[in-house]
């Protein structure tokens, strides 16, 4: 590594440690202090909410990095141009695009440290907060262990069998009420409606159960049998998928998807068990698949945006750099939700909703950046 990149990367990594820093600081501070109230109300203790504010650091992390990257960037380049040092490297024949060599370079690295907070980390942590939350020891799940989810309905369209459970247990997989139905490869409609139900061995077990079989001909009455045990391996329904399922509904009803975090394992297995998805799911599970794809990106798409805003004069006021810092953040952030919002609502298409504000932001970067002397 030449030692103009260490040094570019020295006073980079400076600056965002600074900045990375004090986002997460204050965004922990102010959610403790938002959700205190509540926190005390549930009876949890000083470790459990330090477990919940450690639990909610990796989605913290996901949007204060890009944020606190062009905030970096904007400050040292601004630093850089007051100081004439970007001139004084571009007499001496480097250019505007290998002087970007390193923070390019920073920029890949967040881009791929997103996308595995995004698709292995963020989805765990919602479920840990969940579950310190829903503790024995805080109302009202003190009664039962685990956390009870009610009326479960699971549609397993490629398999052709439909699931309506009274309740699914998040952290054990029990199911209360189960009652299930499916078409036999002879045109047999089949119904199982059980006590319960328990996942051992990979293989789901029903109790006390009754099953109806329903001939394809409507000359033969059903049949109905009862056992007090049965194991159905042909089930190959997953509780992960059941649990995608349930976290798929709630970002149907939400109005800030961000709570029902998934993953792109989640949404790609929902979309095989469902082929042949509504208009509406269609386009609200691909805008949220572009948008999982899109995000990490944002971390390059800040240094094309910084380049021409913090290189550009060396009048600037350092100051400057954190104004236009916070203008692009905002402006960026209003297209971000406009463009999620168009595209699940199916008036654009989903992977130009994901992608408009990098597509936007980026050209301009390369734009500005391509016209500065």
């Amino acid at each position: 590594m030449r030692l103009l990149d260490r040094y570019l990367l020295r006073e980079l990594l400076f600056a965002l440690g600074y900045c990375l820093g004090g986002f997460l600081i204050f965004w922990i501070s102010f959610d403790l202090l938002s959700e205190l109230d509540d926190y005390q109300q549930r009876g949890l203790s000083a470790r459990e909410i330090a477990a919940l504010c450690l639990a909610k650091t990796p989605a913290l992390l996901v949007v204060a990095m890009p944020i606190a990257l062009l905030l970096a960037l904007l400050y040292s380049l601004t630093n850089h141009a007051r100081h004439q040092e970007i001139i004084a490297m571009r007499v001496a024949g480097v250019s505007l695009w290998r002087l970007a060599a390193p923070y390019f370079f920073i920029g890949l690295a967040f881009t791929f440290t997103l996308f595995v907070l995004n698709e292995l980390w963020v989805p765990q942590t919602v479920e840990t907060v969940e579950s310190i939350l829903h503790r024995p020891s805080s109302p009202p799940q003190a009664s039962e262990e685990g956390r009870w989810h009610e009326n479960v309905n699971f549609n397993n369209a490629r398999d052709g069998r439909i699931w309506n459970i009274g309740a699914f247990n998040l952290d054990t997989f029990e199911m209360k009420r189960p009652h299930v139905s499916w078409l036999s490869s002879d045109a047999n409609r089949h119904t199982l409606i059980a006590h319960r139900a328990v996942r051992t061995n990979a293989c789901w077990v029903f109790y006390e159960v009754v099953e109806f079989t329903h001939p394809a001909t409507s000359e033969t009455d059903a049949t109905r049998s009862k056992t007090n045990l049965l194991a159905v391996p042909e089930f190959s329904e997953t509780p992960e998928q059941i649990k995608s399922e349930i976290r798929i509904n709630r970002l149907r009803n939400l109005n800030a998807p961000k709570e029902a975090e998934l993953s792109l394992s989640e949404i790609l297995g929902y979309l095989r068990l469902h082929p042949n998805p509504t208009r509406t799911d269609y386009a609200l599970l691909h805008t949220q698949l572009h948008g999982r794809l899109a995000w990490p990106w944002t971390c390059v798409v800040v240094v094309l945006i910084a380049l021409p805003f913090g290189a550009a004069s060396a009048r600037r006021n350092i100051f400057v750099g954190v104004a236009s810092s916070i203008f692009i953040c905002f402006v960026f952030f209003v297209l971000l939700r406009l463009g999620l919002a168009l595209g699940t609502s199916g008036r654009i298409a989903p992977w130009f909703a994901a992608w408009l504000p990098n597509l936007g932001f980026g050209a301009m970067g390369l734009w500005l950046t391509a016209r500065m002397r």
